[in-house]
């Protein structure tokens, strides 16, 4: 037994907090029936090493590859292992698997070969096998001696060894400005010609930013948006069809301008190099292979009960933090970078954890055909499958997993996944359960403050804490920008609540504005495409309200929502003072052939119009909207009609009345 010495932001060696210890294995030493933390990229398959063998001149792992017959796969001949300080061992040879050909699953049997690598050094306890430098390789993570204990570290230990302040400063308003250029870009070769940024700030009203990057010819780019306080993000395009690009990633602060070169490296392979900023301090975080998308991704399609789903979780958590034990000492990360990715984690974790939740309760409703549900707490319990898995969703005790994790470190806020994560605690069946309840039960003296105490004694609950903590508040204030209706009166109920200052500020501004005199129209950008494209239709259309329904194909809301509509809409065709446009995002020019059938069937007649992604994306960037179904309403002279007073709604309800209310409105 030897130590595995560790030195990242503080841990002096693993040994000295018990974070991994393995016998060393010798030259010509077999491991059978090694163990591994995890196979991603294989989709409903499933890769497995079955035997490692360490010689004087090569490394062999014989694997066993689980995957459904008719998938198309391909092995490179780019793979390597790599040890736990970043080490490559290259592929030298394989034998019962052709590399480099793209092979189909013609049977239900499994495929069995093994591949041969330089030889291991002698101190490697664990490594990883990765088919190589581009996007969707497979790769097999943490194989290991199964015989040999583990002494994994817990998230407390990690986040001791590497102390870290958050900045005073993290709650500012400001841009950020990220620009860069790709070396050897060429449009056709990329096929793309544009970037995109999609940021959700759970601390505005519209909370979906959508910011659109130009590439230039020389593959310049460059554009802004505004945040509230520190981001990682990503640029990327659905387009892309370079197998050596992936995306670019980046984390900034408010106020800063980060420049990103994108070149080629030593494997052949475009990478990001951050030329200065946040980006630059914590580069080797956005550049690590954590993966914590994989262990999610486990969460929220496991398709077992709740109990297996706790237990499945604790291990998910588990792996992810020994895994970035490894990373973080392979990677060198500082304490910060540390500490950004525990946050990464724990966002993560309690999104898919809490999205399971929610796709299983629903999974266990079983309505009448034809009803539709409009409050699950109303059920009756012939309309439950399973009644006690039904309770347990709504029992705050199975959901101490939320208790591990800080709700109240802003640095949870930078995850991209963090906003999901809120989403899903806001509405959690317990919380909605207790909220339910408390409206049922409304009585004459109740008012809005007790529902206030109601709630936050719920969130408390929930994830386990003694105050309103910060993901508490944020919840709370979502709710206050959804709720309408209240006078203000009622609605200042909710500013003692709100301890945390920016929170509070944000929750003023939106109190004001609700009760401001603001335009009931606002003038589109006068240079912009995608104001020149709504401005289109003004022409084609001259005299009418313009409501615009931005949808797609893959968007089940958007389709149910057209086809739910299709009689109300047959009427409102035969007005003469508003057109319906339809515009969706489709990659093949004029639409696909599923596309075509669909506006065949449920829009056969109507302003039906397909866009490509840049152009959606624009358009997503003038409306601010990041999620679809999206309605906008534009006037007869080219005015964005405000929110609140826009032709939109489930029934589809334009008549005489409601258009002569717009046009009061407008006046």
């Amino acid at each position: 037994m030897r130590n595995f010495h560790f030195n990242l932001g503080g841990i002096a060696t693993m040994a000295a907090i018990g974070i991994l210890a393995f016998a060393s294995c010798s030259r010509n030493d077999v491991i059978e029936s090694p163990k591994s933390m995890g196979c991603l990229n294989l989709g409903p398959g499933n890769l497995i090493a079955t035997r490692v063998i360490t010689t004087d001149t090569a490394t062999t792992i014989w694997f066993r590859m689980h995957a459904p017959v008719g998938m198309r796969f391909r092995y490179s001949s780019h793979s390597y292992l790599k040890d736990e300080v970043g080490k490559r061992y290259p592929l030298r040879s394989a034998e019962g698997i052709k590399l480099d050909k793209v092979l189909l699953k013609t049977d239900t049997s499994t495929l069995e070969f093994k591949i041969n690598f330089e030889p291991l050094s002698r101190e490697v306890l664990m490594f990883d096998f990765t088919e190589g430098d581009f996007d969707g390789a497979f790769k097999l993570f943490g194989i290991h001696d199964k015989n040999i204990e583990q002494n994994t570290p817990t998230f407390e230990q990690l986040a001791a060894a590497n102390p870290y302040t958050v900045p005073d400063n993290w709650f500012t308003t400001d841009t950020i400005t990220i620009r860069g250029r790709i070396e050897g870009y060429n449009a056709e070769d990329f096929g793309l010609t544009s970037l995109q940024c999609y940021f959700y700030d759970v601390l505005e009203k519209n909370q979906s930013v959508v910011t659109g990057f130009e590439i230039a010819d020389d593959g310049s780019f460059e554009n802004r948006f505004r945040v509230n306080h520190p981001v990682r993000q990503t640029l990327w395009s659905p387009n892309n069809k370079n197998d050596d690009f992936d995306q670019i990633d980046f984390y900034a602060c408010p106020g800063e301008t980060i420049d990103i070169t994108v070149r080629k490296n030593q494997y052949g392979k475009y990478e990001c190099f951050y030329n200065n900023g946040s980006s630059k301090q914590v580069e080797r975080w956005l550049k690590a292979d954590l993966t914590p998308a994989y262990w999610g991704t486990q969460l929220y399609t496991f398709t077992g009960n709740f109990e297996e789903e706790i237990k499945l979780a604790e291990k998910c958590w588990n792996d992810l933090v020994f895994r970035l034990a490894i990373i973080g000492r392979r990677n060198h990360f500082t304490p910060m970078e540390m500490q950004l990715a525990l946050a990464d984690i724990q966002a993560e974790i309690a999104s898919d954890f809490m999205c399971y939740a929610l796709t299983r309760d629903n999974a266990l409703m079983k309505p009448t055909i034809g009803v539709v549900i409009i409050n699950y707490n109303d059920l009756t319990s012939s309309s439950i499958t399973d009644t006690a898995e039904y309770n347990s969703l709504r029992n705050f005790k199975n959901f101490k997993l939320l208790q591990s994790i800080d709700f109240d470190n802003p640095l949870l806020m930078a995850s991209s996944r963090y906003t999901s994560a809120q989403n899903y605690i806001e509405h959690a069946k317990p919380v909605e359960n207790v909220r339910f309840k408390f409206q049922s039960n409304w009585a004459e003296g109740t008012t809005h403050k007790d529902e206030l105490d109601t709630t936050y004694a719920a969130y408390r609950e929930l994830m386990g804490c003694d105050h309103n903590n910060l993901m508490a508040q944020i919840c709370v204030l979502r709710d206050l920008y959804s709720s309408s209706g209240m006078n203000r009166e009622t609605m200042e109920m909710d500013l003692p609540y709100f301890t945390n200052p920016t929170i509070r500020e944000k929750a003023e501004i939106h109190i004001a504005s609700q009760f401001a005199k603001t335009e009931p129209a606002s003038a589109l950008p006068a240079s912009n495409s995608a104001a020149n494209f709504i401005r289109s239709f003004n022409t084609r259309y001259p005299g009418r309200f313009l409501l615009f329904d931005f949808w797609g194909m893959g968007c089940g809301p958007c389709r149910g929502a057209i086809q739910a509509s299709k009689q109300q809409r047959a009427e409102i065709a035969k007005r003469t003072d508003v057109k319906l446009i339809f515009v969706a995002e489709e990659s093949v020019p004029g639409g696909s052939e599923d596309y075509k059938n669909y506006v065949k069937e449920w829009l056969d007649g109507e302003e039906a119009v397909c866009v490509s992604h840049t152009e959606f994306m624009r358009l997503q960037e003038l409306f601010q909207f990041g999620g679809i179904p999206h309605y906008e309403t534009i006037t007869p002279d080219g005015l964005r009609v405000r929110e609140d007073l826009q032709l939109k709604g489930r029934p589809l309800n334009i008549n005489d009345e409601r258009m002569n209310q717009l046009r009061k409105s407008l006046e």
